[in-house]
């Protein structure tokens, strides 16, 4: 069993992805395991407030880093793996999802406002991810994402076990558009090719398809030699 542990101002967020879908199936199944670790509850004063100015000043809260560190502490073993969310951090990839999938125990700090001290992320933090080039208004959103793309990766999840491994970034490439019934929909009709039974034929097309559509869409993905010769002897 892979355990969650996200460490949070907002803890019913994570409620939305634990009740339906693959996730909720994979608790079920005892594949993994999510607990939410409210920051509040280890605030020191009355008011439960886990924020104060920055040093320097500027604008935002940032969340103390002893209160974040006990709330860490709480959950925290010798074979966890902590990760920040932070638009600063390494881009979060379909191949760190599937490493990450190989740890026992992830804590994942979810910042809000203007985020964490450094200093606890200095102290603790094993990687920093980003999800993306944009700012969200919290490290939920990320943090369930993650929790999503690490779960497809663990044995028994998915019902197909060759799914996964079918997925877009898999072999470098988006994956190739899919289709099914009815054959002919608004004057648009299924590829040919895909009617006609013949695998290899299939294979080739679909191949193609990854090669333009990744080309269109992420030509930054198109970094490999042997990518950049498949899209010569295609003419893409």
């Amino acid at each position: 069993m892979l355990r969650f542990s996200a460490v949070t101002l907002f803890p019913k967020m994570f409620e939305s992805i634990t009740e339906e879908g693959v996730i909720a199936r994979a608790i079920k199944n005892n594949n993994i395991a999510i607990e939410t670790i409210f920051l509040r509850d280890f605030a020191d004063n009355s008011r439960k407030n886990v924020d104060d100015k920055p040093y320097g000043g500027g604008d935002g809260m940032l969340i103390r880093a002893d209160i974040t560190a006990k709330a860490i502490e709480s959950v925290k073993t010798e074979r966890s793996f902590v990760i920040h969310f932070t638009p600063a951090g390494k881009k979060f990839s379909h191949h760190i999802a599937k490493e990450l999938g190989e740890q026992e125990h992830l804590i994942l700090l979810c910042g809000r406002y203007a985020g964490f001290d450094n200093r606890v992320i200095e102290k603790y933090a094993d990687l920093s991810l980003s999800i993306g080039d944009f700012v969200l208004s919290g490290g939920e959103l990320p943090a369930m994402c993650l929790i999503d793309a690490v779960t497809r990766f663990l044995p028994n999840v998915l019902g197909n076990t060759e799914s996964a491994h079918a997925d877009s970034f898999e072999d470098g490439l988006l994956e190739a558009p899919q289709y099914t019934q009815p054959r002919e929909w608004c004057d648009l009709k299924v590829p040919e090719v895909l009617l006609s039974g013949n695998h290899q034929k299939i294979s080739e097309f679909r191949k193609q398809e990854q090669l333009r559509v990744t080309a269109k869409n992420r030509p930054d993905l198109l970094k490999k030699d042997y990518v950049y010769d498949e899209l010569s002897k295609q003419n893409i």
